[in-house]
């Protein structure tokens, strides 16, 4: 999301901030940070909605719970066609033939937020070819490799904080 990240911290019904925890970072209002200050930090399980893991070798790893807060503010976005939503949300790459549309002078390698036709936000993922490269590859072509999708809810319950 870029410079957008400013309006994740400084909105209009408080201030929020990004704390971390356990090798994971939370976003929260300063409001509820300072409620859990009161608690033990071994009893505390989770102090506000999960952005994501460090994983054991220290990279980031960003969870599907962050979705909604990223999504309004991203700066590269792709559209799956209708066929291709289910196909995403079992945790299967995106195909040339599953693209509906995809932002303008996006590079290859660049963090995406994955849509549906309809707008609604399905996940993130990571851009295999630029748009420019998108023209010209064959249908069965990756363009999208597959990182975090709304599915993980039902796949992962057990495991999601």
């Amino acid at each position: 999301i870029g410079e957008n990240i400013q309006l994740l911290v400084d909105r209009p019904d408080g201030t929020y901030c990004f704390r971390l925890h356990r090798d994971r970072v939370y976003y929260l209002s300063e409001k509820l940070l300072k409620l859990a200050a009161s608690v033990p930090r071994e009893s505390l399980v989770a102090p506000g909605t999960c952005f994501g893991k460090f994983t054991k070798s220290q990279k980031f790893r960003l969870s599907v719970t962050a979705l909604d807060f990223l999504a309004p503010y991203a700066k590269y976005k792709v559209w799956v066609k209708p066929g291709s939503e289910q196909s995403f949300l079992y945790g299967n790459h995106v195909l040339k033939s599953g693209l509906g549309r995809i932002t303008e002078s996006t590079a290859q390698y660049q963090g995406v937020v994955v849509y549906s036709m309809a707008d609604v936000p399905l996940g993130f993922g990571v851009a295999a070819k630029s748009t420019q490269e998108c023209r010209k590859v064959d249908p069965l072509a990756i363009v999208v490799f597959h990182q975090a999708d709304v599915g993980e809810y039902v796949r992962n319950e057990d495991t999601l904080t």
